[in-house]
């Protein structure tokens, strides 16, 4: 496939520079994303630590603000990330990263979106960044990154390709995280209200542990196989019980616990971090994540909705020992006083709620899948290896 090679900066039609100076920032208000919120693995940013600007702020402050389909370029720390930016967009953006605006006469948006998160631009721009200890790629720069440009049926067919992908990706995030807050909702209506003031005459005071186990299993690095999934606190997201990534075992040099597809995972390491979900697969894991399970099956959306939630977490962190690295343990978790449901009641939430949670759990292996297709795809097409389909020149041509 042909491509004609052209600077970065003569691509883009406008760019919003807002750094400088820390913004000033408030409790509430208008989400501003940091870097930390660009991942090329998603395609919008995600709000995680965001902090919040007054609307005061965001009218005076900032020199400019992204608009819909901009593309979100990070210049410090992990310099060549990028996001799409929504419609409507929510936040703002403040330092060490910028939006630029894709010149649509010279670049289709989405293919420039695709090509920048390409290993071969991706690898470029590590390259080219300064600085050891934190990298930088300046926007002055812009002009030395060459990137590749075909003709513009291969772009819109390439970008087209790689957002379909990445829009189906993100449609099971939003799907899972509905999924989530309405277990949460049927959760807190069901079982958590109707004790909140008075304890039903068919309910009992107890505590957690009366319903819940902690299966240690723990395993040797020898005894564990080539390709078996790990999961350590890095890949497990805050307040998210959908967890949707996972390494591999292969390397592993200390021992590990076991965990089976279904049990709850529970952060144990800084348990303000709220760290808890529920195992997409069967696996191992890090010995700073305990393994929480019910001691009866329908016991199971009970048990996660008490281990999931912030009065949990808030027990476990103030019963956690030591000052820098704070660790909670199961005994914190196994004496946490909750008021027991019949069985018919703890059985009836579990049935509700199963199916979500499948849901959820299968939405992850799809996007998996489709983020492997997607990512496998993108440098063949970039470069010739794979051919689009007959282009309409073709089709005339041969017709």
């Amino acid at each position: 496939m042909k491509a004609e090679k052209i600077p970065f900066s003569e691509l883009l039609s406008n760019v919003v520079d807002n750094r400088g100076k820390t913004c000033p920032t408030a409790d509430t208000g208008i989400p501003l994303i940091a870097t930390n919120c660009i991942r090329n693995e998603l395609l919008y940013p995600t709000y995680e630590k965001a902090r919040f600007v007054s609307q005061k702020i965001f009218d005076s402050w900032f020199r400019g603000h992204p608009k819909p389909g901009d593309i979100i370029f990070v210049n410090k720390a992990t310099p060549g990330r990028v996001c799409l930016v929504p419609d409507p967009v929510d936040f703002c953006i403040a330092q060490d990263m910028v939006a630029i605006r894709a010149n649509e006469k010279k670049v289709y948006p989405r293919f420039l979106l695709a090509l920048l998160r390409s290993p071969a631009v991706q690898a470029r721009v590590g390259q080219m960044h300064v600085g050891s200890l934190i990298p930088h790629f300046k926007k002055g720069d812009f002009d030395k990154l060459l990137l590749p440009i075909p003709e513009r049926e291969a772009q819109e067919f390439i970008g087209d390709t790689y957002f379909d992908l990445s829009a189906k990706i993100d449609l099971n995030r939003r799907i899972n995280e509905t999924l989530e807050a309405l277990a949460q909702t049927i959760f807190k209506n069901l079982l958590v209200d109707a004790a909140a003031t008075r304890l039903p005459k068919s309910w009992r005071a107890g505590t957690l542990g009366e319903v819940t186990e902690n299966p240690r299993r723990g395993i040797q690095p020898d005894e564990i196989k080539s390709l078996t999934p790990y999961i350590g606190l890095e890949h497990m997201p805050r307040r998210c019980i959908a967890l949707s990534e996972w390494g591999h075992a292969d390397e592993l040099e200390s021992n590990k616990f076991e965990f089976h597809q279904g049990e709850v995972l529970f952060g144990k390491l800084r348990p303000y971090f709220h760290k808890v979900g529920v195992a997409p697969v069967d696996g191992v894991c890090s010995t700073d994540i305990l393994v929480v399970r019910p001691r009866a099956p329908e016991w199971f959306g009970f048990v996660l909705g008490h281990v999931s939630s912030v009065e949990l977490v808030n027990h476990t962190n103030a019963a956690s020992t030591g000052t820098k690295m704070p660790r909670a343990n199961w005994n914190d978790i196994a004496r946490f006083e909750v008021a027991l449901p019949p069985d018919s009641l703890a059985a009836e939430y579990t049935a509700t709620i199963r199916p979500m949670i499948d849901r959820i759990i299968a939405n992850i292996h799809e996007s998996r899948t489709l983020a492997e297709l997607r990512d496998a795809l993108l440098p063949k097409l970039l470069s010739g290896e794979l051919r689009m389909p007959y282009s309409q020149k073709e089709i005339k041509n041969n017709g």
